[in-house]
């Protein structure tokens, strides 16, 4: 009896010392396969990669993080399968919606795999986390559901934009809270070069799906006109009057589409409001009630949506809706600029301003000069919304304004110096610096 324990002790750690040692090997594999990676030397970084996978494969997540790399680089078709299969098998919880984003875009980029196993992979990524897909496939993957649903669905492809737009807009959201801070000290010049490095990056990321935002705009334009929604929303509304998203998400593209004329955008504005109660819905009853001549009684429920909410970004949001209804230019300017109180990298609401003297042009001048002058002030604001808010989508504004400010010839003919001061005048009243 002592001979049996005493052989299964040394059995014991014997197994010990082999899952140890064994351990110890991984380790030190993992070590060399990381430093090759991390060294840009791929091809040695490849035995490695596939020892690790068939030896150790739950000892890292970054064994298939990093061994995506070695697949891209070396354009190994058959290591980033293998290496995509491996993630998924091993750490089914980790970042999988990345994973999946990132597998497609590597079968994009090396024109691997048909247009349906792709949208099948970033249909994955999408059903588990849209904000952590790549701001391509994100547009791919809506293009994807326009393309296969804009004439037999069109409602899935309305609730695929709503949903796809509140995930970029939840990002564009943090990344505004990021900048503020940044732009701020960057204005001062005592930005480290890790805050520099992150100004860049979020910077870029925020333009980046700005132009998202702004293509998807662009594809549902196509398909979300009045003469669509409203038979849509009709026909659903009896199945929705009282789920709250359904009536938020109608209402909104119902506003953006211009279809407030309709009588049914009062009868969801009210559903809105009784069911949810929120600051959102009852900004959007006080439309009708001003729409329906109810002035005062309007201002009162602005005020009691404001003071509802306590989110300073949505509060601005508020203001800025309230300004883009508003006929007075002057007056919406005043709101847009209260927007901004509460959110002061908020370039839509540059934007907004930009776009008052833009369209003021042709009455805020006397001359062809003066007028052209007007596309400067304009031009001022799009920049500054580009600054302070790169996914403001400013890049278009910028261009066209650009196209129409003074030339060298209308300043010459003016008789005035360039770069010299100018007052563009009516209700504008802003001094800007003529064209160089």
């Amino acid at each position: 009896m002592k001979k049996i324990t005493y052989l299964f002790a040394v059995l014991f750690l014997l197994t010990i010392g082999l899952k140890a040692q064994g351990g110890q090997e991984c380790n030190i594999k993992y070590n060399l396969f990381k430093g090759n990676v991390t060294t840009k030397k791929y091809a040695e970084a490849k035995p490695d990669l596939d020892w690790l996978m068939v030896n150790c494969p739950t000892l890292s997540v970054n064994i298939y993080k990093y061994g995506a790399t070695v697949a891209e680089k070396t354009k190994d078709a058959v290591l980033a399968k293998k290496v995509y299969e491996g993630r998924l098998a091993n750490f089914p919880n980790k970042s999988v919606a990345k994973a999946h984003s990132d597998y497609a875009s590597f079968l994009i980029k090396n024109k691997l795999g048909t247009d349906d196993e792709i949208f099948s992979i970033l249909e994955k990524a999408y059903k588990i986390s849209p904000k952590d897909m790549g701001v391509k496939n994100i547009f791919r993957y809506f293009k994807g559901i326009v393309s296969r649903f804009k004439d037999t669905n069109p409602q899935k492809v309305f609730d695929t934009y709503d949903d796809v737009m509140e995930s970029v807009g939840e990002k564009l959201d943090d990344y505004n809270k990021k900048l503020g801070p940044l732009l701020a000290k960057d204005s001062t010049a005592t930005l480290d070069k890790k805050e520099k490095r992150n100004l860049k990056i979020y910077s870029t990321n925020s333009k980046a799906l700005g132009q998202v935002e702004g293509g998807l705009d662009a594809i549902l334009s196509e398909i979300a006109t009045c003469e669509r929604l409203i038979p849509i929303y009709t026909r659903d509304y009896d199945a929705n009057k009282t789920n709250g998203v359904w009536l938020k998400r109608a209402v909104s593209r119902m506003y953006n589409k211009g279809c407030q004329g309709d009588p049914l955008f009062e009868k969801l504005v009210t559903s809105y409001a009784e069911v949810t109660q929120s600051a959102d819905a009852i900004n959007f009853a006080a439309g009708v009630l001003e729409k329906n001549g109810d002035a005062k009684g309007a201002a009162e429920m602005r005020k009691k949506a404001f003071d509802l909410e306590t989110d300073p970004l949505k509060k601005a949001r508020l203001k800025l809706r309230e300004a883009q209804g508003t006929s007075s230019k002057s007056r919406a300017r005043a709101l847009a600029y209260e927007a901004l109180k509460y959110n002061p990298n908020m370039g839509k609401a540059y934007l907004f301003i930009a776009s008052l003297y833009a369209k003021s042009a042709n009455s805020c001048g006397s001359d062809v000069f003066e007028k052209k002058m007007t596309y400067v002030a304009a031009l001022n604001k799009a920049m500054k919304a580009q600054r302070v808010d790169p996914g403001s989508g400013a890049g278009r504004y910028i261009k066209s304004y650009k196209r129409n400010v003074p030339s060298k010839k209308d300043i010459f003919q003016k008789g005035i110096a360039p770069g010299s001061s100018f007052r563009v005048k009516c209700w504008i009243g802003e001094s800007v610096r003529v064209p160089n």
